[in-house]
């Protein structure tokens, strides 16, 4: 095979390098597993900084003076610069070298990390932020397609389970880890806390992995000219679509002329980009690879999967802390099990791969999870962390069912030079689906409280003598304190209200946990068109 001859070639200039890549291109020896752990460092920075901020915003905002929507750009900034690079990972790392462009995202990532912690201002902080999101663009991405390259398809079950505890682990130990620096030292350490793990992280992929020289899928590509109306139309689309996401709710959506704007750009540049990148030789996002069906199955499932692992990470907290009332380290208590039953279930699936039909444990995922939300649904005004506490620890579980092997089944049957840039498609579907159930849960939830708390409303009348009853008790019981009869029936009326509103709160969270339930439901026939995922399959070098 002409590319396993020029594989060894490097290896026989550099005797250094000789048990280091074989001649199929994967890495030898024991710092193979090295690179799973600064992979899965690099993951993690860029996942647990998706959620961790969430839970700092309130003192974020009181201390660089800015107000609920300025504030909410800490959030959609990083969010809208990730989503731009993740696409164009694979190109960066062919241009500039997989090893030099991931030891660089690792070290922009820390170094704006810092910054954001020592920010002064709203207007550094977001600039850091979006530094922040540009290079964790690249973590992500670039992270998983270095396992898909170093390790062989019958190794790969393990390596990825490794991988995998960081991107489904860390949205859920984003709020924990959250909560206690916040309520601990300050808000500024959910940043400073990344220097560590990124200088450790940066250091073992300096001396693990292989130089580009040595591995034939990652040679450079500089003489290759840039194909930068590819990168303004991904930037034009994908920009739009997530700030439209982003800030569509708080503008009322079309009833603002920047997010209608926005709408028309986003569907103006993904025609355009995709027009580009279909007719151009050296496309900066390969779109051609979504021809293998498993892979184009696959990155929808992984839109989906999105949806359940940060779209219910992010209604989750808003419950906890606005309707029982929860502080920021108590909700991150509550999502905590959830973490540790998916790292458990992480290990064991690893060794169910390659074993049962990835296909099979996809569809068992798809209904836990679904069971899982329907349990979620019947909570109450009087519900607790005992009545949460299961059903997170099944939805923990169940997303790695659906999360190991949907990245075999999606990746592994790749041509290896193609993996690249399938894995930085899969990635995205999982951001952009995470984004669009943020947004569409937030939409839904305001809709779904105004209409129970019409419903409820409409019985709430004089002629209701439940209504008339309860009025009357709660007027006695605020009049027993001293408090007059006029004012005690003002008062009975407000706890009336409140209560009302708790209830169609509670309701409209209700229906949230129902409609994610369906959706997985209806995602099932995507199975008929998934690979069986079988890591020991033979993956050609080339196409």
């Amino acid at each position: 095979m002409a590319s396993s001859s020029h594989s060894a070639t490097p290896a026989r200039r550099n005797g250094k390098r000789r048990s280091r890549v074989d001649a199929m291109g994967y890495v030898q020896g024991p710092l193979k597993w090295a690179i799973v752990a600064a992979a899965s460092l690099g993951a993690l920075l860029e996942v647990i900084d998706t959620s961790i901020v969430n839970v700092a915003l309130n003192d974020m905002q009181a201390s660089l003076s800015a107000t609920v929507s300025e504030i909410g750009w800490v959030v959609s900034g990083y969010a809208i610069a990730n989503v731009i690079l993740i696409p164009l990972s694979a190109w960066l790392g062919e241009r500039f070298g997989t090893k030099n462009y991931f030891i660089f995202s690792l070290i922009g990532f820390t170094i704006s990390s810092v910054v954001c912690g020592l920010s002064v201002n709203l207007a550094m902080m977001i600039v850091a932020r979006i530094v922040q999101g540009l290079c964790g663009g690249g973590l992500l991405a670039k992270a998983q397609a270095i396992l898909f390259t170093t390790f062989p398809p019958a190794e790969q079950g393990m390596a990825q389970a490794v991988f995998g505890l960081g991107v489904i682990v860390g949205p859920a130990i984003g709020p924990t880890l959250g909560g206690f620096l916040v309520d601990g030292p300050g808000w500024r350490w959910i940043f400073f806390v990344n220097l560590p793990v990124g200088i450790l992280a940066t250091l073992i992929s300096w001396f693990a992995l292989p130089n580009d020289s040595d591995h034939p899928t990652n040679a450079t590509s500089q003489t290759t000219k840039v194909d930068w109306w590819g990168i303004v139309f991904l930037i034009v689309a994908v920009g739009s679509l997530q700030t439209f996401l982003e800030e569509g709710q708080q503008d009322d959506w079309f009833d603002s002329s920047f997010i209608t704007t926005l709408a028309i750009a986003s569907v103006i540049g993904f025609v355009l980009f995709i027009g580009r990148e279909l007719s151009i030789r050296h496309p900066a996002v390969d779109l051609r690879v979504l021809r293998h069906r498993s892979l184009a199955a696959g990155s929808i499932f992984s839109g989906i999967l999105g949806l359940g692992l940060y779209g219910t990470t992010f209604v989750i907290p808003i419950f906890a802390q606005g309707v029982l009332q929860f502080t920021a380290t108590q909700t991150g208590l509550l999502l905590a099990p959830s973490a540790m039953a998916s790292a458990i279930a992480m290990l064991l699936m690893s060794r169910l791969t390659g074993k049962v039909d990835a296909r099979l444990l996809i569809g068992i995922g798809a209904v836990g999870i679904s069971f899982s939300m329907f349990q979620l649904a019947n909570i109450t005004p009087q519900s607790g962390e005992d009545d949460l506490f299961y059903p997170l620890i099944w939805r923990g579980v169940f997303t790695i069912f659906m999360y190991l092997p949907l990245n075999l089944a999606a990746l592994s049957s790749l041509p290896k030079p193609e993996i690249a840039a399938g894995s930085g498609f899969f990635n995205l579907t999982r951001q952009l689906g995470g984004s669009i159930a943020i947004a569409a849960l937030t939409t839904l939830l305001d809709d779904r409280e105004a209409f129970h708390r019409a419903l409820l409303l409409a019985d709430l009348t004089p002629y209701n003598i439940e209504t008339t009853q309860r009025l009357n008790t709660l007027a006695s019981a605020v009049q027993s304190r001293g408090t007059d009869a006029v004012t005690a029936k003002q008062q009975a009326l407000a706890i009336l209200s409140q209560t009302v509103d708790l209830q169609a709160s509670v309701l409209a969270y209700a229906d949230l946990f129902r409609v994610v339930g369906v959706v997985f439901l209806c995602s099932l026939p995507l199975l008929l068109l998934l690979d069986k995922g079988d890591p020991s399959a033979d993956v050609p070098m080339e196409h």
